[in-house]
C-alpha cells in the first residue's frame, strides 16, 4: 500500500514538475527563495503593528518569528526522522525531471510550505479579529505559490507540500489561540 502511495506521489510530481518550467524557470527560482519575500513580511509586520494597540502589537509582531521557529524546529525533527529523499536526489527520478535546485537534506515535509502557511494563518487570524475579513484570505496566494515552486524546482513531492501546508495551518492556528489568550489578558490588565 505504502509503495503505491509513493508511486502516485512521484507520478503527480513528474506531471507538475514538467508543466511550465521551460519559459518560467527564472520566475519559479525567484518565487522559491524566501529572501525574495522580505517585503511581504515587512507588510505583515506593518499590518500587525497598525491593527493592535501597544503592547499587543509588539506581541503580535514577535509571534511571527516564533511561529517560524516552532514550525522549522518541528519540520526538521520530522525530516530527520522520516529521511525521505528529495526528488532531486532520488535515483529513480533524476533523469526524468527538471531540477533547478539541489538541496541535500530530506524532503518530508516541506519547510517552505509549513512555514509560509503557518505565518499566513497566524497573520490572517490575527488581522481577521480586527475586522479585516473581506480581502485578507488573498494572503494565501503567497504560501500556495511559494509551496508550488518547490515542486517546479524539483525539490519536493506533492505529499510534502500538502502535509507541510496542513501542519502549517494547524501550527498557525494554535499560535493564534495562544496569542489571543495573551492579548486578552493584557487588555484586561490595562
Amino acid at each position: 500500500m505504502w509503495e503505491s502511495i509513493v508511486e502516485v506521489d512521484q507520478d503527480i510530481f513528474r506531471w507538475i514538475n514538467g508543466l511550465a518550467i521551460g519559459k518560467f524557470k527564472s520566475f519559479w527560482l525567484f518565487v522559491t527563495h524566501i529572501e525574495n519575500w522580505f517585503l511581504l513580511y515587512i507588510f505583515f509586520f506593518f499590518l500587525l503593528y497598525k491593527s493592535f494597540k501597544k503592547p499587543v502589537s509588539f506581541i503580535a509582531m514577535t509571534a511571527v518569528p516564533l511561529v517560524v521557529f516552532i514550525t522549522l524546529s518541528l519540520t526538521n525533527l520530522v525530516k530527520n526522522g522520516v529521511e525521505r529523499l528529495r526528488p532531486n536526489n532520488e535515483p529513480v527520478l533524476m533523469d526524468s525531471i527538471q531540477i533547478l535546485l539541489k538541496p541535500g537534506n530530506f524532503s518530508f515535509w516541506s519547510g517552505h510550505s509549513a512555514v509560509s502557511f503557518a505565518v499566513t494563518t497566524f497573520v490572517v487570524l490575527a488581522l481577521r479579529s480586527k475586522g479585516m475579513s473581506k480581502w485578507i484570505f488573498l494572503f494565501y496566494i503567497w504560501p500556495t505559490t511559494f509551496a508550488l515552486s518547490r515542486i517546479f524546482v524539483g525539490v519536493h513531492y506533492p505529499a510534502d507540500i500538502t502535509v507541510g501546508m496542513l501542519v502549517g495551518i494547524l501550527l498557525g492556528w494554535l499560535c493564534s489561540l495562544i496569542f489571543f489568550k495573551i492579548a486578552s489578558r493584557l487588555q484586561y490588565a490595562t
